[in-house]
């Protein structure tokens, strides 16, 4: 389900980060030749075009007509683009006519520059027209958090409120911290928000941690060796909030459902064991596959239990609850609600937020084993939970447009940055790079964009054969 997450979540940011240079090529008069999303080696499963007054349509198509030809089209139709859908979900791309890049060739460069064509637009237009992906991408991810606040509000669980605590990975257990912990203070700084604490951790070079552990105060002395920890052990979260076992819903072929248990129990117990916590309930019952276990459970303000065969993965088939507000009483939450011109600009400032504390973290790949951290779409797949959440799609895919945007107005030949960055080198200098060394440069930027694919995916391999995903 992640999987499928992913590639309609990467759809929907392709087709949106080409409809913007499409948008402003078809603004500024400059012909584009195909629109596809996702690529097409060897056929498409489906192409479009308009032309003769009518649209027309091949389906699982090797082979586009001749008479599909620009070339043999009358004037009126040459400005008609070839609408596509390949098969290979990685991407996707925009042909825009006379603009240096990978759909280009020699031919392409040698023909004699045409007025539709973007080398022989104005700077200032070719600036828009390659800006627009990037553009549409920030405002699709701003718009996407606006409208999560305006359907589901936002709920806040202030640190200090988390009643059962935290769970903490190895690394932060070896520093000290006990599961159930609640962090007050880091280096005399009063934190009460999760996001917050994990960039300090990470990023602030925390040395000294109190922490709220039953009715006490404890003070921990950090190692200072955090982030180089969190970097060679490939750490996914340095703490996640203890909640309880709420059933949500079931997977098919549950054997919770099976065994009769419903949607709204709350797990208290295993094998007669009391036991509430999500966190302390998945291990055991890993432990217990293809075992029968007697699962007790609260239904409506009712105690009752039921034996359960757990499955051969150590799972009893359910989804858990992740609504805050099903899971704290409404004292321990901060819930905001929005109408739409209330959440538009709180998910601007969310969005920006976002954005830098993504930013912020990209020094963790310069830490000594950071490079081990780079993952292709396998480590994007894994951002998704198993089970479908649409709050959670459309939070992860606002999340990923951030990320596709800036990483695209980085300078590197090959992406939109290193177009940007040549047309901005002519606004100042008034001096043009040669066609000849753009595409020498987008050659070096696309084989190091694929060697660094290969390295990131490669990653990826070595973890899933290793059984670290």
């Amino acid at each position: 389900m992640n999987w499928i997450a992913l590639i309609l979540s990467l759809s929907i940011l392709v087709a949106t980060h080409e409809l913007g240079h499409l948008a402003f090529a078809k603004l500024f008069h400059t012909r584009v030749r195909r629109y596809y999303i996702f690529f097409n080696w060897k056929f498409s499963i489906l192409k479009a075009k308009k032309f003769d007054g009518k649209w027309h349509f091949l389906w699982f198509n090797a082979t586009t007509p001749d008479s599909w030809d620009e070339k043999n089209l009358c004037p009126e139709d040459q400005d008609n683009t070839l609408w596509g859908l390949g098969w290979i979900p990685l991407g996707g791309y925009c042909d825009i006519a006379g603009m240096i890049d990978e759909t280009k060739d020699k031919e392409d460069l040698a023909a004699e520059p045409q007025p539709w064509e973007y080398r022989t637009k104005p700077a200032w237009q070719r600036l828009c027209i390659i800006s627009g992906g990037v553009l549409v991408n920030f405002v699709t991810a701003m718009l996407l958090y606006g409208i999560i606040f305006a359907h589901w509000g936002k709920d806040e669980l202030p640190m200090h409120n988390a009643t059962h605590g935290f769970q903490y990975a190895e690394v932060m257990l070896d520093e000290g911290f006990q599961n159930g912990d609640v962090i007050c203070s880091i280096d005399d700084s009063v934190v009460d928000d999760y996001t917050e604490a994990n960039k300090m951790l990470l990023l602030g070079d925390a040395r000294q941690v109190t922490v709220r552990r039953g009715d006490s105060t404890v003070t921990l002395n950090l190692s200072g060796h955090l982030a180089e920890r969190v970097n060679q052990e490939r750490v996914k979260q340095l703490m996640t909030l203890r909640t309880p076992f709420v059933v949500k819903s079931f997977v098919s072929g549950s054997p919770a459902e099976k065994a009769g248990m419903m949607a709204g129990d709350s797990v208290v117990s295993l094998d007669g064991q009391p036991m509430h916590i999500f966190q302390d309930i998945t291990p055991y019952l890993a432990e217990k596959a293809d075992q029968t276990v007697m699962v007790g459970f609260y239904r409506q303000g009712q105690l009752d239990s039921l034996p359960v065969t757990v499955n051969s993965k150590g799972k009893l088939g359910v989804q858990c609850e992740n609504d805050l507000s099903k899971l704290f009483s409404s004292k321990l939450l901060v819930h905001t609600d929005y109408n739409l011109f209330e959440a538009i600009p709180a998910g601007i400032v969310h969005g920006w937020n976002q954005l830098v504390t993504y930013v912020s973290g990209l020094k963790m790949l310069f830490a000594p084993g950071g490079a081990q951290n780079l993952g292709g779409f396998g480590a994007m797949a894994d951002l998704f939970p198993d089970q479908w959440d649409w709050q959670a799609f459309w939070t992860l895919t606002a999340l990923l447009a951030l990320i596709l945007a800036f990483m695209n107005v980085i300078p590197i030949p090959g992406l939109d940055g290193g177009h940007i960055l040549f047309t901005l080198w002519e606004i100042i200098t008034r001096r043009k790079p040669s066609d000849n060394f753009l595409s020498y440069a987008q050659s070096i930027g696309m084989f190091l964009l694929l060697a660094l694919m290969i390295f990131a995916n490669g990653n990826d391999i070595w973890r899933w054969l290793s059984g670290k995903f």
